[in-house]
């Protein structure tokens, strides 16, 4: 069984610097293009079932990248990025300012992160686990694509490579439309393509 996993495209907000999370912003004309071009990629590839996050944004990449194959598209909850509470919607550089420790925690010491009304990285793992054992479970044998989210992405390979939290942000960097293999045999899990490396 293999698990191709990628992120949504470039969206309005990735090109402002503000913080996403549950929040929408539409893809943009690049965003839309880098679909195509994956999708283009995976074209003869077999892929029986794509997941993604409800999130415009994944689902949107989801079908730019299915374009007309008969795939099933189905929009999965848990696939949803994590929750960043009173960051989102915010640029960057505000959050930097105005929340420093925290936002230092966050991309520096993640087991010591405390989101204000958000998600933990605790939590985000537990959901994460949760949602990949009960994706594979379900189809057992087949190739299936997730379109999800970048951090989600992260607790994958933070899961996967068995990562402590501090240890979250270790490479590789998810970016846009970026593409991860996971091959699940017999219980096993083994990265054999890391972020298109």
């Amino acid at each position: 069984m293999k698990i191709y996993i990628t992120r949504h495209g470039q969206t309005q907000w990735n090109i402002e610097d503000r913080i996403q999370g549950s929040q929408n912003s539409n893809l943009t004309e690049q965003g839309k293009q880098d679909a195509l071009n994956l999708g283009d990629k995976l074209r003869y590839i077999e892929i029986d079932y794509i997941y993604t996050s409800p999130l415009k944004r994944t689902y949107d990449t989801a079908l730019l990248i299915k374009r007309n194959r008969d795939i099933p598209i189905e929009v999965y909850e848990n696939l949803k990025e994590m929750n960043f509470g009173v960051w989102e919607g915010m640029h960057s550089y505000d959050v930097r300012r105005e929340y420093k420790d925290e936002y230092y925690k966050f991309w520096n010491e993640s087991h010591l992160y405390k989101p204000i009304g958000g998600e933990t990285f605790e939590e985000l793992i537990k959901r994460v686990k949760y949602t990949l054992n009960d994706i594979i479970n379900k189809n057992k044998g087949e190739n299936i694509l997730l379109v999800t989210h970048a951090i989600f992405i992260k607790a994958i390979y933070a899961i996967i490579n068995d990562y402590e939290l501090k240890d979250f942000w270790n490479p590789p960097y998810i970016k846009n439309t970026c593409l991860s293999i996971l091959e699940h045999n017999e219980d096993k899990y083994k990265f054999i393509l890391e972020a298109d490396k």
